[in-house]
């Protein structure tokens, strides 16, 4: 399993790998980059989800996997409260510290969480991915958008407004809410319709691997510079928030799978969205388009490392 591990995150490298390449022969530019996650946001991942979930869950399976939401929604809470805590500790720089603590506590959970685990775990995961989605999904659009505007000289955000409701309420949200309903009312799709659903899902793992590369590409190499907050985020995405997950399942005891998904979930680097909010508050989106470079590019190697674990316990 970890030598499988391996090959399936080096698939989703090479893929990476792809996007840098095709960015540096200038095939896209930024409004490419804008059109890729409309299309995998808006048109593939929503009927991909919903056509996973439709073929693999019935009644009893869903109602029994809502349970474990319980564990994501408090080990993201935790690692708010931790993150504002190491902000103080690490003495951040003031003009950072919202977007430090934000950064610290959230996850790329659909971009890189859904094809990471989709390539280690196969189609069942898909219901635990989509828990942790929720959960982080609600604290980035709250909490996570109100520190981040902290540190922009614009007005901040407020914890819940119809902006707020709107960003969470995604599509892929919809979507996944879409076939929850569909499940618990018995009510049955025609195939040629769950199979457009799926042919357009097929695309959602290779764009979403080949906008991180140009994403990466983007990024001015300049910029990479080891600082205490770098050092801070990842020790919070990568050591902080799945350890975390292994002590909260001793607590509250959950099906395996559900705990190897949220452990990979919780290890996934910071949310793409990040910089594009830093951005609109004034905050410092350079920053956060360099630490979701090197977060995206560390998860590569840590992702084996914590699968060889999952296959110890």
């Amino acid at each position: 399993m970890f030598f499988t591990s391996i090959g399936n995150v080096l698939s989703i490298a090479i893929i990476i790998v792809i996007g840098y390449i095709l960015a540096y022969k200038r095939w896209f530019n930024e409004n490419s980059s804008d059109l890729i996650v409309k299309i995998v946001i808006k048109i593939s991942l929503p009927p991909l989800l919903f056509s996973i979930m439709i073929e693999n869950f019935n009644r009893e399976q869903l109602i029994s996997s809502l349970k474990g939401l319980t564990v994501p929604l408090l080990s993201i809470f935790i690692l708010y409260i931790l993150g504002f805590i190491f902000s103080k500790i690490m003495h951040v720089n003031k003009r950072r510290e919202g977007l430090f603590i934000s950064l610290f506590f959230n996850s790329n959970t659909i971009f890189m969480g859904l094809p990471v685990n989709l390539a280690l775990f196969g189609q069942k995961s898909v219901p635990y991915v989509l828990l942790y989605y929720v959960a982080n999904t609600i604290f980035f659009w709250t909490l996570g958008v109100y520190e981040i505007s902290k540190d922009g000289s614009k007005i901040k955000s407020r914890f819940f407004s119809v902006k707020t409701i709107k960003k969470i309420m995604s599509p892929p949200l919809m979507g996944y809410i879409a076939s929850i309903i569909f499940i618990l009312s018995g009510i049955k799709l025609p195939e040629p319709l769950i199979n457009t659903c799926k042919y357009l899902g097929n695309i959602s793992t290779p764009l979403s691997m080949i906008f991180i590369g140009i994403t990466i590409y983007s990024v001015n190499k300049s910029d990479f510079n080891v600082c205490r907050e770098m050092v801070g985020v990842a020790l919070g995405r990568f050591i902080i928030s799945p350890v975390l997950i292994f002590l909260l399942c001793f607590l509250i005891p959950i099906p395996s799978l559900m705990r190897d998904v949220f452990v990979i979930q919780a290890a996934m680097p910071v949310m793409t969205n990040s910089s594009i909010i830093a951005k609109s508050y004034n905050a410092d989106h350079s920053f956060a388009a360099v630490i979701i470079t090197v977060t995206t590019v560390a998860s590569i190697f840590v992702i084996p490392i914590y699968m060889l674990i999952l296959n110890k316990i």
